[in-house]
């Protein structure tokens, strides 16, 4: 499940990062971190679902979407695009909100820096994920930030193969 994946935590930093190899090429890869359609797909850790409300991939855009639960439950978070470096990165804020994309001040937001390599295997992704402080970090990792991650991460895997 987890072939090719790091997830490493630097609470001195703030910082996680993650790296994933997946047997696809770049444009594709791409484009299940990109378009709403496919990030649905795979964004949540099942049995949960990811459903986007907008997207708008460009600079100072906005992807808002809902995590929503076996019961039916909902939780919002949104990214506002910053960069966007066709095929090789871009970078984002991601913050918890409600169903308008009112940002959730109870909790940090962090900043996501996505790069796509090709290599011979298909493509390398890494992201780096800066939060204010190790508190932020924490209370993410608490709520089963990794665990989730990584299931999302293994999901595009299996979508991928």
């Amino acid at each position: 499940m987890e072939s090719n994946m790091i997830f490493n935590k630097d609470f001195d930093a703030y910082a996680v990062y993650v790296m994933k190899i997946y047997n696809a090429d770049v444009s594709t890869v791409w484009n299940y971190f990109t378009q709403s359609e496919l990030l649905d797909q795979w964004w949540a850790p099942k049995p949960w679902k990811c459903e986007t409300k907008k997207q708008d991939f460009k600079e100072d855009g906005i992807w808002l979407y809902a995590m929503v639960g076996p019961e039916g439950e909902r939780h919002y978070a949104q990214v506002k695009y910053g960069e966007i470096m066709e095929h090789r990165s871009f970078d984002g804020v991601d913050a918890f909100c409600d169903e308008n994309g009112k940002i959730n001040e109870n909790f940090g937001q962090s900043k996501w820096i996505i790069g796509f390599t090709g290599v011979e295997e298909g493509t390398k992704v890494t992201v780096n994920i800066h939060f204010m402080s190790a508190e932020a970090l924490e209370q993410q990792l608490e709520m089963g930030f990794e665990e989730g991650f990584k299931m999302g991460l293994s999901q595009l895997e299996e979508i991928l193969k």
